[in-house]
């Protein structure tokens, strides 16, 4: 049996029952950390938490070289983790896929996501999210200019009334985070006015959400990682209420988007 855990979203606390149940059982534990990472916790925290060793793939050792993992799935119990769930915004149902062609049984252990816990911690309501994006470093897209599909997706989630969650980007390599101050100045220059949400370690002891004008939320810091920005788009009362509240939002800027 291949069975997909997440782990949550901070450290090795986050995740569930089910999930720490089948790590610790299975006879092999393999994970990924290129698409997420668990910023409160290094792999040696989750190995002794679940006295278990624990093997760590890079993205060509889980897309293209497979093979081992499905081999071993086939005979015995094998667990394949990531951080947050395993089936939302990567790209391993295609390891799932791989498995059901070779007639081995499958099983999803769900973990906390970003985009719910950036619903709770800010209270914009999550049915009026619409399509989210990943703003990427400078050097991965070969450009300082910000990216058409992260402006493509605002401004048609924006037509829509609909908010936007802005994934952050990570390099796995050097270990390197984008900060919620650098993806707001990179929005600003499209949307300098526009009231722009951070949210900082969701799922941690202590979690932060901020609102305000992208060119005001570029200037602040937001402290450790993980970071995802979120752009509003039209306000219920609600939602209005628990930006001010919760993230401080100037009333100036809340007035202007609620319907």
């Amino acid at each position: 049996m291949l069975t997909f855990v997440g782990l949550g979203l901070y450290d090795e606390r986050s995740v569930t029952v089910a999930g720490r149940d089948a790590i610790r059982s299975a006879d092999r534990v393999v994970a990924e950390f290129y698409t997420s990472k668990l910023a409160g916790a290094a792999i040696e925290d989750l190995e002794a938490a679940h006295d278990t060793e624990i093997e760590v793939r890079d993205r060509t050792g889980v897309e293209q070289s497979p093979g081992d993992i499905l081999d071993d799935a086939a005979d015995s119990d094998v667990v394949f983790c990531t951080a947050g769930d395993t089936m939302i915004s990567t790209t391993h149902t295609d390891l799932r896929l791989r498995a059901h062609e070779r007639g081995i049984e499958t099983r999803v252990v769900h973990g906390t996501t970003a985009q719910a816990a950036a619903s709770s911690l800010t209270g914009l309501q999550n049915y009026r999210f619409g399509k989210a994006t990943t703003l990427p470093f400078e050097r991965s897209h070969a450009g300082d200019d910000l990216p058409g599909s992260v402006v493509d997706t605002v401004e048609g989630n924006r037509d829509r009334g609909l908010h936007t969650l802005v994934f952050l980007d990570i390099d796995a390599a050097s270990d390197d985070y984008m900060r919620a101050d650098r993806a707001a100045a990179r929005l600003a220059d499209a949307y300098e006015d526009t009231l722009g949400v951070v949210v900082a370690r969701a799922g941690s002891p202590d979690p932060a959400v901020r609102a305000d004008r992208l060119s005001t939320l570029a200037g602040e810091s937001f402290g450790d990682p993980l970071h995802l920005l979120v752009v509003p788009g039209e306000l219920h009362l609600m939602e209005r209420d628990a930006l001010a509240a919760l993230g401080g939002a100037p009333d100036t800027l809340l007035e202007e988007l609620v319907v």
